[in-house]
């Protein structure tokens, strides 16, 4: 099990072999199974908490690429917001694993034709994963192991109040747990504190703000639940590596119309 992260760009695995991955993703935890495909935008924290795959791919596209393919508005949307696309089995597609290993292959190759080709079907499966998914309900997580119902709820507590003041108390409470044990638990699954996975749940609103929306930086800062300008740009800096207002000229090209 590896730390809840996040990464600027667009993700999509799938499963190829074995059993069922469960991610924990922007407070879900989502299951994706074998044959199944899952896309979600990776700057929303998500982690791997359990795994029965033996085999499994995974396809990274650029953000500022994802924005310029032009999906649907809503589409998009969605994806930003944090919700996932999942197939179901019965739209899994029998090419599915010899796609990803081509693409994987075009993509790391000096060809660039090679890549643009590889990008358009990319492109054309999510594409294809949104026609398949509509509507889909969240996930929830009915398995058995304490921790992890523990965990869930806390990270569900905190994707869903992120934008208000929240004390590791509060998300302790979603739980029903003393705080130092909340925090002894949180970081036992989630390799990560609470305070680190609010900031980080913070800047992936912020992103998504500035990609999608006119409002000044101060306003961002505070519809992101951070309590001071000041105290975003010093998270903004560290967590995306330039001021916000780099960020948003640099994938403003991508804009949603």
């Amino acid at each position: 099990m590896g730390v809840a992260h996040q990464h600027d760009d667009l993700e999509i695995n799938l499963v190829a072999e074995g059993g069922t991955m469960l991610y924990l993703f922007g407070g879900v935890p989502v299951e994706v199974g074998p044959g199944c495909v899952a896309a979600f935008w990776a700057a929303v924290p998500h982690q791997l908490v359990a795994s029965s795959a033996t085999r499994a791919h995974w396809v990274h596209v650029p953000f500022a690429t994802f924005l310029s393919w032009g999906l649907p508005t809503a589409l998009v949307g969605r994806l930003l917001s944090g919700m996932p696309l999942v197939t179901p089995p019965s739209a899994a597609m029998e090419t599915d694993s010899a796609s990803f290993a081509q693409w994987a292959e075009d993509l790391s190759s000096d060809h660039p034709e090679r890549r643009r080709i590889a990008m358009l079907e990319v492109e054309a499966r999510v594409r294809r994963l949104a026609l398949a998914t509509p509507g889909q309900p969240a996930h929830h997580y009915t398995g058995g192991d304490p921790a992890l119902v523990q965990v869930v709820a806390m990270v569900r507590h905190i994707a869903e109040h992120f934008r208000e003041p929240l004390t590791v108390a509060d998300v302790a409470r979603a739980a029903r747990l003393h705080p130092n044990y909340a925090m002894a638990q949180f970081r036992k699954v989630v390799r990560t504190t609470v305070v680190d996975y609010l900031t980080r749940c913070r800047l992936a609103e912020a992103r998504r703000l500035l990609v999608t929306t006119d409002l000044p930086i101060a306003d961002v800062a505070s519809e992101s639940g951070f309590s001071s300008v000041s105290r975003f740009y010093t998270a903004f800096r560290s967590g995306c590596g330039m001021p916000p207002a780099t960020y948003r000229r640099e994938h403003r090209h991508g804009e949603l119309h």
